[in-house]
């Protein structure tokens, strides 16, 4: 009963997200409504990544010597120079990563 009710709703998930981006038409939206959208995924990355850097595992706010804060400011820092998503993910973990392994 659980494993068919988990189905039926990521199928029921599945179907509603996927009609608004198969079946609406993108020249039906006006360009105010585009250049509106153009900025949910800016908007919504910071709400999914900073709970994770800044808040703990017992949801409260995490001292600002923490070695994920390091990370993330460096990085920021990569990110913002180099404008690679893949160069600003690994330098974050790696910075991470010796921050708590050597230091």
């Amino acid at each position: 009963m659980t494993w068919s009710s988990i189905i039926i709703a990521g199928i029921i998930t599945y179907f509603t997200r996927m009609t608004m981006v198969a079946l609406v038409d993108r020249d039906l939206l006006g360009e105010r409504i585009k250049a509106v959208l153009a900025y949910v995924p800016s908007a919504v990355f910071p709400a999914i990544i900073f709970p994770g850097i800044f808040i703990n595992d017992y949801g409260t706010f995490i001292e600002m010597n923490d070695p994920k804060i390091f990370g993330a400011i460096i990085a920021i820092l990569v990110g913002y120079f180099s404008n690679n998503v893949i160069a600003t993910i690994l330098s974050g973990l790696f910075s991470y990563w010796i921050i708590i392994f050597l230091l």
